[in-house]
């Protein structure tokens, strides 16, 4: 985990924010093992995501960072909830 952060701080974040993403997070979950962050686009997400990953810079990282992780998962949200959450 900790060579993947290093990695992600210096390359991958730097490199999501030059392609107009946005960053909310990451974070480190308790078990040590799990990464989650939350990545924003003002434009189409999906034409921008497909662009970062064609673009020479991306496909330059050398090593790949992906190589650190096990799996991926991806949830896509549209727009924040207006209903205030259970118990508030």
């Amino acid at each position: 985990m900790a060579t993947w952060l290093e990695e992600w701080h210096e390359r991958v974040r730097p490199l999501r924010l030059a392609h107009g993403f946005s960053i909310a997070g990451p974070w480190v979950g308790d078990d040590g093992k799990t990464f989650a962050w939350i990545l924003g686009h003002d434009e189409d997400f999906d034409a921008a995501d497909d662009a970062y990953y064609a673009s020479d810079e991306r496909r330059g990282l050398d090593p790949d960072p992906a190589r650190h992780l096990a799996e991926t998962r991806t949830w896509f949200m549209r727009s924040p909830s207006r209903t205030p959450a259970p118990g508030r």
